[in-house]
């Protein structure tokens, strides 16, 4: 290993829906965290690994910061505002606006209170013109101590190899934390629970979303080219079961059908995929379901 390789942990935080996922699945090139335009998309905080000749960086995706109002909703937030505090580098992400709403303030003031390198990311610069783009960099520029602003666009690709160089420059010399084939720290099977989670945010209507869960019951290879995973999406109400299943199981169908190419992708192998759904009632503010669903409330 080169003398001069740096390593570091990098967070990505924001308020709900500025793009972080998309980001970070961009920079290591493969999909792992899952993306919507429902906002609280991301609940647990997700690592990935991006290495090159120069060093490794582990990103730290994070829930966004927004107001709570359950459980789950304090658990996410407690998640992303620890994370500032045990990372090298903190990419805060922001759309190309000059209006700093309430979320942005309060983000501001969370990060006045640390002394890591602070980088803004102004995301989605492609859905604006360039005047727009520095009208935003002005109005953001002196709301905290910046190590760096870029502008870019996580949907395109746009400047996010200058983002990466960036990131470098502010990463301590260090050796490799994980090997080279490394992506991830999450299990296949999180990483398949939240694929099929993401189709179903994807094809519900506003009221659901934010209700659901997923739990996979079984994932267990047949042969050596095909594994049958059983799965069960879980909701708030019984009104909302019917939604999620459909007219004779048409929703149900659509769901599974989006998630199994790309659970087929990433395990590389063939999928038989049956999806199931159970209703469990206010879910989000019992502890016991939150834990059995994968989020570490003793964290908290």
């Amino acid at each position: 290993m080169r003398e001069d390789f740096k390593s570091g942990f990098v967070t990505l935080i924001g308020r709900p829906n500025v793009g972080k996922s998309t980001l970070m699945n961009h920079l290591i090139g493969q999909k792992i965290a899952i993306t919507s335009n429902k906002p609280q998309t991301t609940r647990n905080r997700i690592q990935t690994v991006l290495t090159t000749e120069e060093g490794q960086i582990v990103f730290v995706d994070t829930p966004g910061i927004h107001k709570a109002k359950n459980k789950l909703g304090e658990y996410m937030v407690t998640v992303a505002e620890r994370t500032l505090s045990e990372v090298d580098v903190i990419l805060w992400l922001v759309e190309p606006t000059t209006f700093i709403g309430a979320g942005e303030q309060h983000i501001a003031e969370q990060l006045r209170k640390t002394k890591t390198p602070i980088i803004l990311v102004i995301n989605k610069i492609d859905t604006v013109k360039r005047e727009e783009i520095l009208k935003s960099i002005d109005a953001y520029k002196d709301i905290c101590d910046f190590a760096e602003i870029v502008p870019c666009s996580a949907l395109k690709g746009d400047n996010t190899e200058d983002l990466i160089k960036v990131i470098m420059k502010y990463l301590p010399y260090g050796p490799q934390f994980y090997d080279e084939d490394t992506v991830t720290d999450q299990p296949e099977r999180q990483i398949v629970a939240e694929l099929i989670r993401e189709k179903a945010l994807r094809s519900l209507n506003e009221e659901v979303p934010h209700g659901i869960a997923v739990s996979i019951d079984q994932m267990k290879a047949r042969n050596s080219r095909l594994i049958d995973i059983d799965a069960t999406i879980i909701c708030e109400r019984d009104s909302h079961k019917g939604i999620i299943i459909g007219k004779q199981g048409a929703m149900l169908k659509k769901i599974g059908s989006q998630a199994r190419p790309e659970i087929e992708d990433m395990l590389g192998k063939k999928v038989n995929l049956k999806l199931w759904v159970k209703v469990k009632k206010d879910w989000r503010d019992s502890d016991f379901l939150l834990k059995n669903f994968g989020y570490d409330i003793k964290k908290m």
